[in-house]
C-alpha cells in the first residue's frame, strides 16, 4: 500500500491481507494465516479512524498539543546565603584535607 493508495479494497477494506504480510515481513514480524486477517481488519478500523479524524479538521482550528494551555510556573531567582567550607562538611562522615572523604572505588592506577 502506498502512502497515496486510500481507496478500498474489494474487500471494503484499505489494507490488504498481502500488505498485511508485507509489512510482517518488514518488521521481521512471525505472523500467522488466522492473524494476516485479524491483522488486515484491525488495521484498517484504524486507518479508516484517522482518516474521519482528516476530515473534521478544519483549516480555521489551529493545531493543538493539549486541550488547556498549559504555563511553566517559575518562582524569582533569589540569591540566598550558602553553607561555607566548615559547614559543608560538618555534618559528613569523613573529610580530609577540605574536602569529603569518600571510599575509593577504582582500582590503583598502574
Amino acid at each position: 500500500m502506498t502512502a497515496h493508495s486510500a481507496e478500498r479494497t474489494d474487500s471494503g477494506g484499505v489494507i490488504t491481507r498481502d500488505e498485511v504480510a508485507h509489512l510482517a515481513r518488514l518488521a521481521r514480524l512471525a505472523v500467522t494465516e488466522d492473524e494476516l486477517d485479524t491483522f488486515a481488519g484491525q488495521l484498517d478500523v484504524i486507518i479508516g479512524s484517522v482518516a474521519r479524524v482528516g476530515e473534521v479538521a478544519a483549516d480555521d482550528i489551529p493545531p493543538t498539543s493539549h486541550a488547556v494551555p498549559l504555563e511553566n510556573v517559575f518562582r524569582p531567582d533569589e540569591r540566598r546565603p550558602g553553607l561555607d567550607q566548615a559547614q559543608a562538611l560538618a555534618g559528613a562522615p569523613a573529610a580530609e584535607d577540605g574536602r569529603f572523604r569518600v571510599p575509593r572505588i577504582l582500582g590503583e592506577e598502574q
